[in-house]
């Protein structure tokens, strides 16, 4: 009878080490599986934002400077004149005004043929269109994007590839002393232009085959003619 009573003892404890050891068992994998989760859940994120970041979610590299943050310092010769034409005589540029080419929205990638002038004053152009600002050389491909400001009455101001740095600042310093580049855009010309410098309005147009201290006072009055005078305005 004994006997019987120990070996049913024994097995009772054998039962009970199974069931703690499978419990523990259980345990672990519990643990392992949230942690496993865990980690899959961070490695899903940071997959998320790689792929955010590469497909354009951080696309600063492309965003246009403000004319506010041009150089401060940079000194440009005062205007002279307020004539227009007077002004684009004495620099050695070029006033024309080109007939209309259209105004459709075209979801395609435009090229210089695209177009009668050489930079575009007008025509078929793309849905989307580059915010004013002023933009790093290549960062403006997209010439559908490039033409369809000028209906919203920008000016555009456009330097041919090589024009020296220190022209480019100039610029830049033309654009902010007009309420910050208000409704304007300063790019690199990628339709390779004859000019060195143009300012576009929709349908006008001033180009000048080289720059001078005169230039600054041709921009500033093509401006002041045609800034805004696009047949849609956008804030």
């Amino acid at each position: 009878m004994s006997s019987r009573q120990e070996e049913k003892e024994r097995r009772r404890k054998e039962r009970q080490e199974r069931e703690q050891a499978e419990a523990k068992r259980a345990a672990r994998r519990k643990r392992m599986t949230l942690a496993f989760g865990g980690l899959l859940g961070v490695a899903l994120i940071a997959g998320i934002v790689v792929v955010v970041l590469v497909l354009g979610g951080d696309d600063s590299s492309s965003k246009p400077k403000q004319a506010s943050e041009a150089a401060a310092n940079v000194k440009l010769p005062a205007q002279a004149t307020s004539d227009m034409a007077a002004a684009a005589k004495a620099a050695g540029c070029t006033l024309s005004n080109p007939a209309y080419e259209g105004a459709s929205h075209e979801d395609k990638q435009f090229k210089p043929s695209d177009y009668k002038t050489n930079p575009p004053t007008s025509g078929n152009h793309t849905p989307d269109w580059y915010d004013d600002g002023i933009y790093a050389a290549g960062d403006t491909p997209d010439l559908g994007k490039t033409v369809h400001p000028l209906e919203h009455g920008r000016i555009e101001v456009q330097y041919a590839p090589g024009t020296p740095k220190e022209t480019v600042t100039k610029l830049e310093a033309l654009l902010a002393e007009e309420q910050d580049g208000y409704h304007m855009l300063l790019l690199q010309n990628e339709t390779g232009m004859k000019a060195k410098i143009a300012a576009t309005a929709w349908t006008h147009s001033l180009t000048c085959p080289e720059m001078n201290d005169k230039v600054f006072d041709a921009i500033r009055t093509f401006r002041a003619r045609y800034i805004d005078k696009g047949p849609e305005r956008v804030p």
